[in-house]
C-alpha cells in the first residue's frame, strides 16, 4: 500500500501495547513511518492517535492536549503497578467507607493538583522508561507534577464485602495518570485504590465514535486527512499564494495573534502548510509540511 499522510484514531484493545499497534499501523499503511500521541496501558482501551507519514509531526503537539477517560477504582487494596495488573501488596475493609468520604477525597483531587506517577510509568529517568528501572529491580521515586484534573465524577458506586468499586469518568490535562488519582484516593480514605478498568474515550477533538477497531482497519485502511486532523485540533490561520511560498522556504511569519499554543496555517488550496506558535512579534514554525 502507498504511503499515506494523516491520522487514524485506532480504537486500541485490551492486551495490546500501544507500539503493538503502531507496530499492526505500519503493516497496514505500507510505512515505518508510524508513531502515537500518548502512551495506554495494556490494560487500557479506547482512543490512540496514530500517525502516519507526514502527520507524525502532529503528534507531539496532539499529545499536549486534554484526554477524557472513563475507569473503574477499587477501594481496599492497594496493587504494586497502583491497577489490577500488579501483584497486591496491601489490604483493607472499605465497607465502612462513606460515599461523603469518596465525595471529599474526589474533590480533593480535582483542579490544579500535584501528583506523583506511578512508578511503573512510560516517564523517563535519564532516558531510560521508569516501568524499565522497576522491572530491574531498582526503587525508583518520581517527583511530583503539576497537573489539571478538570472534572472527577463518580458515576456508580458498587459495594462488594470488603471493597467498593466506584465506577467514575474524568476529564484532564496531559500527564495526568488515572491510575495515580486511583491511589491516592485510596491512600486519602485509607484503605488503599488501584484502577481496575480504563477506557480513553477522547484525546483532544478525537472521540470514540470517530475510533475504528484494528479488525476493522484491516478490513478497510483508511486515515484522516493530514489537513482535516490539524483543522480539528488547532486554531487556523489561512494565507495567500505569497505567503505561502515563504513558508514553503522556512521564512518566519508575523505574530498570529491566536494565543499561547500551535496555530495550523493552511494556503489558498486548503492544504496544511505549517504549525506555528508566536513567539513575540513572529510567529515561530514548529512543524513544515509542504
Amino acid at each position: 500500500m502507498a504511503d499515506s499522510d494523516g491520522l487514524v484514531v485506532v480504537d486500541k484493545p485490551g492486551g495490546w501495547t500501544s507500539h503493538d499497534v503502531v507496530a499492526r499501523i505500519r503493516r497496514l499503511a505500507g510505512t515505518r513511518r508510524v508513531g502515537h500521541a500518548g502512551t495506554l496501558d495494556p490494560m487500557a482501551t479506547g482512543v490512540l492517535v496514530v500517525g502516519v507519514g507526514k502527520a507524525t509531526k502532529l503528534l507531539g503537539h496532539l499529545a499536549l492536549t486534554e484526554k477524557e477517560y472513563d475507569a473503574t477504582i477499587r477501594l481496599g487494596a492497594t496493587t504494586v503497578t497502583d491497577d489490577a495488573e500488579g501483584e497486591v501488596t496491601a489490604t483493607a475493609d472499605a465497607s465502612g467507607v462513606t460515599d461523603d468520604a469518596v465525595a471529599d477525597g474526589v474533590a480533593a483531587l480535582t483542579g490544579p493538583i500535584q501528583q506523583v506517577p506511578s512508578a511503573v510509568s512510560a516517564v523517563k529517568i535519564d532516558g531510560v522508561r521508569s516501568y524499565h528501572r522497576v522491572r530491574s529491580g531498582e526503587n525508583v521515586e518520581l517527583p511530583a507534577r503539576d497537573v489539571v484534573v478538570r472534572r472527577f465524577d463518580v458515576l456508580v458506586t458498587r459495594r462488594d464485602g470488603g471493597f467498593v468499586d466506584l465506577d467514575v469518568s474524568v476529564t484532564c490535562s496531559s500527564g495526568t495518570y488515572i491510575r495515580a488519582l486511583a491511589r491516592d484516593l485510596g491512600a486519602s480514605l485509607g484503605v488503599g485504590g488501584h484502577l481496575t478498568a480504563l477506557r480513553r474515550t477522547a484525546v483532544g477533538p478525537y472521540r470514540l465514535d470517530r475510533a475504528r477497531t484494528l479488525e476493522a482497519l484491516a478490513e478497510d485502511f483508511a486515515v484522516l486527512p493530514l489537513a482535516e486532523a490539524a483543522a480539528a485540533a488547532f486554531p487556523r490561520l489561512d494565507v495567500d499564494a505569497g505567503t505561502a511560498g515563504k513558508v514553503a522556504h522556512g521564512m518566519p511569519l508575523p505574530a498570529t495573534g491566536r494565543g499561547p499554543g500551535p496555530v495550523a496555517v493552511f494556503g489558498p488550496d486548503g492544504t496544511l502548510l505549517s504549525l506555528v506558535e508566536d513567539r513575540g512579534s513572529r510567529a515561530k514554525h514548529l512543524a513544515v509540511f509542504v
